[in-house]
């Protein structure tokens, strides 16, 4: 194999699988399957069939990206978890991507002031803003009540978003309140898109870990609580 870096990605903070591997700045294999469970099942046996496509073994891999989120509670450890043994084991860094920067950078990175959302619980959206190509400040949830004409609206120069479920149509229509001049442009994600979210990942651990430096390891990215609750029952007696 090349003796050029060798960066291995995988998400699972969504509906789905993904892996694919960089080297030397170029894509060599990438695989991604839709599921809407069985992620923990699926992603080393995935790692492995991406490592074949390329001709790559364990002790080639220089680095590894992973989805943080937001996204699927349970993915999102899953994912983050496997990141941070496989980089204990082998001593490379593991690096985490959001799922906001995956979009930006699937959209061919946009110019200017930039909205990326992102589907969150009971029909409310996750969002982040860009500037300069790097997120600018926390990301935060909005429901779809309180989405329409929101005031942040009118500094936007583009809009990026999947369209699952209809909800870029959704984000879209409330992004054009007739007071503005003009409503951001509106860049959708396709389907086919979605599939390039392991190999966007790759792009983005390049411009946050040189080869030559460190990272820190990967944490999620809860943008809402945990839905969990203390017990009501009584607690079990321990006996002695």
């Amino acid at each position: 194999m090349s003796t050029a870096p060798a960066i291995l990605t995988f998400d699972t903070s969504g509906p789905h699988c993904a892996a694919a591997l960089m080297i030397g700045g170029e894509i060599v294999a990438n695989r991604h399957e839709n599921m809407s469970r069985g992620q923990a099942e699926c992603l080393f046996p995935m790692l492995d069939d991406v490592m074949r496509d390329a001709g790559a073994v364990w002790d080639d891999i220089n680095a590894i990206g992973v989805g943080v989120g937001p996204g699927n509670f349970t993915g999102i450890r899953i994912g983050v978890s496997a990141a941070r043994g496989l980089a204990l084991a082998r001593n490379i860094p593991a690096v985490g991507v959001t799922t906001f920067e995956t979009y930006f950078d699937i959209a061919k990175s946009p110019d200017g002031q930039v909205a990326v959302f992102a589907p969150g619980p009971h029909k409310s959206i996750y969002f982040q803003i860009f500037v300069g190509g790097e997120p600018e400040g926390e990301p935060f949830l909005q429901s779809e009540e309180t989405l329409s004409c929101p005031s942040w609206v009118q500094s936007l120069d583009a809009v990026v978003g999947p369209d699952g479920g209809g909800l870029f149509q959704a984000v879209a229509d409330n992004f054009r309140p007739s007071g503005l001049l003009s409503a951001p442009t509106p860049i959708l994600l396709d389907e086919g898109q979605e599939r390039e979210r392991a190999s966007s990942i790759a792009g983005r651990v390049v411009r946050k870990w040189p080869v030559s430096g460190t990272a820190a390891r990967p944490t999620p990215l809860y943008v809402r609580p945990a839905d969990a609750a203390p017990r009501k029952d009584a607690a079990v007696t321990i006996l002695s």
